[in-house]
């Protein structure tokens, strides 16, 4: 009997041993399966990724293009705006200038009138 009991514990060792070997086969079959699985979805992401990358080059550039644009506009404003001070200066130094000389000929005419009237009294 007791012969027959070891045998049963070692039957069930090595049925035990047997399924675990089948076990790490199947998870090593499987595990090659799934890298070539992996493998075959990585190279069908590459094209959307270069795609990616390029739509991504793409905005960068018209980003860059668009600031290079806003920034000579800037400059353009500034120097209208530089220019339509200069002008507005320059309409403010020619009116100050005609007030003066304005204000010469009248005190000139002022002063002619003063000395006609003493030359009268004379």
């Amino acid at each position: 009997m007791r012969n027959n009991k070891d045998d049963d514990h070692a039957s069930r060792r090595n049925s035990a041993s047997e399924a675990k070997a089948a076990l790490l086969e199947a998870h090593r079959s499987g595990k090659a399966a799934a890298e070539t699985e992996r493998l075959a979805r990585e190279e069908a992401k590459i094209p959307a990724a270069e795609a990616r990358a390029e739509r991504q080059a793409e905005a960068a550039r018209v980003k860059l293009e668009e600031e290079q644009r806003a920034e000579a506009e800037a400059a353009e404003a500034v120097a209208a705006a530089r220019a339509e001070e200069d002008a507005r200066e320059q309409a403010e130094k020619d009116m100050v200038s005609r007030v003066v000389k304005d204000q010469a000929e009248l005190k000139a005419e002022r002063d002619r009138r003063y000395a006609a009237r003493k030359a009268k009294k004379r």
